[in-house]
């Protein structure tokens, strides 16, 4: 079986973030009702209202000027749907930056969110995330305010606030104070580059089908050594891109404890 491999950037200070002030998150939007939403729900709801972590929402339309204040305007070259006028995305971003804290565009061709990305997230004093409309904003202020693009996978939504909401409840739960069992982070999904194992719970037998008799067996090295086996078995057949990026860091890590 091959050794535990933990994504380099999962350090712990990393997966637990700095116990000092709240984390915070600023979103800036166009619908502003749209949060907290599910946000205010369970863990992220209670680690909310504790004052564990803070919520800003910011309409982009209080930084329009002129006398009809309008947030967008046709795309040059033509073409359908409107765009983000980069003066006002500049204002907003500008008036709510936070020292220590990037700017995040949602956007469909950035950078794929995954669980070492929003490691790094909790780890900083927060974010400022930005969510587009129409048909995306002015490439200019993206440039000049070197804003960081993010996107959830290879699907376009209607906006960028569903996805500001799954990546804010991400980086939520691995707070300091936010999970019950901390320890628990470091076996889940893509913590160690694997997917996660399967689990079960009461009754034993259900349906004709019984629960793997090694988990009932209280030998906690067996199940250990079980549940690495199904977590490397479910990724090489499910993922094998995740698995081929495991294997590899396998690899060097053993070549490297080889050289010592």
């Amino acid at each position: 079986m091959s050794p535990a491999v933990t994504d380099p950037r999962l350090t712990k200070d990393a997966l637990h973030g700095d116990a000092g002030e709240s984390w915070r998150c600023r979103v800036l939007t166009l619908f502003p009702e749209m949060f907290p939403g599910p946000l205010g729900q369970s863990l992220a709801g209670k680690a909310l209202e504790a004052g564990r972590w803070r919520l800003e929402t910011i309409d982009i339309r209080d930084f329009a000027q002129g006398r009809h204040a309008s947030v967008d305007d046709a795309p040059f070259g033509g073409g359908p749907g409107m765009v983000m006028r980069p003066d006002v995305i500049d204002a907003a971003l500008e008036a709510t930056a936070m020292a220590g804290a990037p700017a995040i565009y949602l956007s469909p061709r950035g950078q794929v969110f995954d669980q070492a990305l929003a490691a790094e997230l909790a780890a900083r004093p927060g974010v400022t995330l930005l969510c587009g409309r129409y048909e995306g904003i002015d490439e200019r202020v993206l440039e000049a305010r070197a804003v960081e693009e993010v996107s959830l996978g290879d699907f376009v939504l209607s906006g960028g606030e569903p996805a500001a909401i799954a990546l804010i409840d991400a980086v939520v739960r691995l707070l300091p104070g936010v999970m019950g069992a901390p320890e628990g982070l470091e076996e889940e999904s893509f913590a160690a580059g694997l997917l996660e194992y399967p689990h079960y719970t009461r009754p034993a037998e259900w349906q004709g089908r019984s629960v793997p008799e090694v988990l009932l067996s209280g030998h906690h090295e067996k199940i250990r050594a079980w549940r690495r086996a199904r977590s490397e078995a479910i990724t090489r057949a499910r993922r094998p891109d995740l698995w081929a990026a495991y294997v590899a860091r396998s690899e060097s890590m053993k070549k490297k404890e080889a050289k010592r």
